[in-house]
């Protein structure tokens, strides 16, 4: 058996999250579906990082084993199959032991919000027309880059071990009419992007101190964060592997 990585972005408006459900449409199982029409097999995907109900991705990773030897026109003929909101953009030959999951090194996600009503970013990004104390912002970010245990930003009921992360980067910035909190790191809890996001903003808008921020980081208590920005201003943007993974490509967009 071969086993393979299969890179893709998706729009994920239309789905309800990554993962595969029992009767809901997902990311996954459209793409387990666009394999088993291509290859006539039955496919058990795993992927790298899962995203929630409306969640987009600019780049994520399945892993898949296989007999049938994988050619580059098949990257065509799968993309030909999928709907138009994802998008398979490369296949790669790896190991045996290569794991989309455990292999990860870093997860990098950005939160886009758009100040001004704009047709372009609806259900792209949160329309959050509110004025927002920037320096402010930026204090509560570097909070978080110094923080370990993240138990405040995680939805009940979940099934990690270990709420410790270790993150690389916290920091917002403003591209025009938008402003865009971006966090890399080695993993991410249930929920966690979001409630960062939507309590930072508590902070930003003066609801909440900047001590009071840190206190709920410090309270280990999910029930003081807020958990209120909506799924479609998150964008999964890069998963990081050793380079070592993608040695063998079998098609790249």
């Amino acid at each position: 058996m071969q086993r393979y990585f299969l890179e893709l972005a998706y729009i994920g408006s239309g789905y309800k999250g990554f993962q595969i459900q029992p009767v809901d449409v997902t990311v996954q199982s459209q793409v387990e579906n666009a394999l088993g029409t291509l290859l006539r097999q039955k496919f058990n995907l795993t992927g790298s990082s899962r995203t929630d109900a409306g969640v987009h991705a600019h780049q994520n990773f399945f892993h898949f084993d296989t007999d049938i030897q994988l050619q580059p026109k098949q990257l065509y003929n799968l993309n030909a199959i999928l709907p138009p909101d994802i998008v398979v953009k490369g296949i790669y030959k790896v190991s045996a032991q290569a794991h989309a999951r455990f292999d990860a090194e870093s997860r990098l996600y950005r939160y886009i919000i758009y100040r001004k009503k704009d047709a372009f970013f609806y259900q792209r990004g949160w329309y959050y027309p509110f004025s927002i104390d920037m320096p402010v912002l930026h204090s509560v970010a570097a909070i978080i880059k110094a923080s370990r245990d993240f138990t405040s930003f995680s939805k009940r009921n979940t099934q990690a071990k270990t709420f410790n992360c270790k993150v690389e980067e916290s920091v917002w910035t403003t591209e025009g009419n938008t402003l865009v909190y971006t966090v890399s790191a080695n993993r991410f809890l249930r929920g966690m992007v979001r409630a960062l996001v939507a309590t930072m903003l508590k902070a930003g808008r003066h609801t909440i101190t900047i001590d009071q921020f840190q206190d709920i980081v410090d309270s280990k208590d999910c029930s003081r964060a807020d958990f209120s920005a909506p799924a479609h201003g998150l964008y999964l943007t890069q998963v990081s592997y050793p380079p070592s993974i993608f040695s063998e490509p079998v098609a790249i967009l």
